[in-house]
Formats: structure tokens, C-alpha cells, sequence
């Protein structure tokens, strides 16, 4: 496999890297390669593969944790005060 080094980046852009790898749990070189991959090798999947995954991941949600329209106003009420 090939090496890379990449010089010169803004602050701002690593600080984002670095904190972005601490969440996912992945070192900052193994965060940095899967942006490269999902910005350079972009996905095949037909729109219905799309659907079918969304569709998966909809199904996962758990109902009885939904936040009720009430809910949601008394948390944007809240947050104004």
C-alpha cells in the first residue's frame, strides 16, 4: 500500500479530523481514509438499495422513545429562556 503525507492543514480542519476519529473511535489516519473513500470511491447502490437500507434503519428506531410535537415546543420553549 501507498504512503501518504499531508502538510499544511488548517487548524480548524484537523481539530474537526481529530474530533471526528475520538468519536468514532478510530485513529485520525483511519478517519481521514474513510472520508477519502466516501468522497472518491462513491457508493453503487441503486436508489432502491438506498430505500431498503433506510427502511432497515427505520425499522431499529424505538417507538416508545419518540419525542411527542408537545414535546418538541416545550424543549424549543425551554431552549429560549
Amino acid at each position: 500500500m501507498a504512503s501518504l503525507t499531508v502538510k499544511n492543514i488548517p487548524d480548524e480542519l484537523y481539530d474537526r479530523l481529530k474530533t471526528s476519529a475520538a468519536l468514532h473511535r478510530r485513529s485520525i489516519n483511519s478517519e481521514l481514509l474513510i472520508y477519502l473513500e466516501r468522497a472518491l470511491l462513491p457508493s453503487n447502490a441503486t436508489p432502491e438499495q438506498h430505500l431498503d437500507k433506510a427502511r432497515e434503519l427505520r425499522q431499529q428506531v424505538r417507538t416508545d422513545r419518540l419525542l411527542s410535537e408537545a414535546d418538541i415546543t416545550d424543549a424549543k420553549n425551554d431552549g429560549r429562556q
